[in-house]
């Protein structure tokens, strides 16, 4: 078995709850809307969020018609607000302590999603001075996110290593590991957030699942480091 030199990480419900940063969108614009159009701040972030428990779409069209505001551009603008705004999000405690224990080791994040959003998490979260860089797959176009491996071949090129030496840790069978598993790359699956239940085929499936990062830990001294 190779040993492991390259940590990659997925980040949304793998390095914190993406539920929060939804929250924190709603705030923002429960609170744009405050200003703007004199709303009650703490009801609409309340509206929204029942709204999102229901498992409605057009959350925010849902609400603005109860205020007799619903138009296309306030929608448009809302999300917007959404997706441009700082959000309060944190680490798990267990990634804080897993980045710190393994900071000597080269860290890249890959993440799918609006660049602007994953942009304003990654700095959020504080991961400026915790990894080497950031791939946010929509700077590179549709084509090549997940479970495109073009993200990858990009750090093992920069890394100067095989495959097999990197780890890639991510919560999403549908589309995490399907690309790189094939060509070598070591997949770690954790099941966290809204893909924690579903079984998907070998296929789709990681190499190895975990439910925290304590369980990673033990498994990088135990296993992957073995040469």
């Amino acid at each position: 078995m190779a040993q492991v030199k390259v940590l990659v990480f997925d980040v949304d419900d793998t390095l914190y709850e993406e539920l929060t940063f939804v929250k924190s969108g709603f705030r923002a614009v429960a609170h744009f809307l405050e200003e703007k159009y004199v709303l009650p701040s703490e009801k609409v972030y309340e509206q929204f969020v029942a709204e999102l428990e229901k498992g409605r779409e057009k959350i925010f069209d849902t609400v603005l018609q109860q205020y007799d505001l619903n138009s296309k551009g306030l929608v448009r603008k809302c999300l917007s607000v959404y997706r441009r705004h700082k959000p309060e999000i944190f680490l798990y405690e267990d990634a804080a302590r897993f980045l710190k224990k393994f900071e000597s080791f080269p860290i890249y994040l890959v993440t799918d999603g609006n660049p602007t959003v994953q942009q304003n998490k990654v700095d959020a979260l504080l991961f400026q001075n915790r990894i080497k860089k950031a791939f946010l797959t929509g700077r590179f176009g549709v084509k090549n996110a997940k479970p495109s491996p073009y993200c990858f071949e990009k750090i093992k090129l920069l890394e100067n290593v095989a495959p097999e030496e990197i780890v890639y840790v991510g919560d999403n069978p549908n589309k995490d590991f399907v690309g790189i598993k094939p060509l070598g790359f070591r997949t770690v699956r954790m099941l966290r957030g809204q893909y924690k239940d579903l079984r998907l085929d070998k296929e789709h499936e990681a190499e190895i699942e975990i439910r925290n990062f304590d369980e990673l830990a033990d498994i990088l001294q135990l296993d992957f480091m073995e040469t």
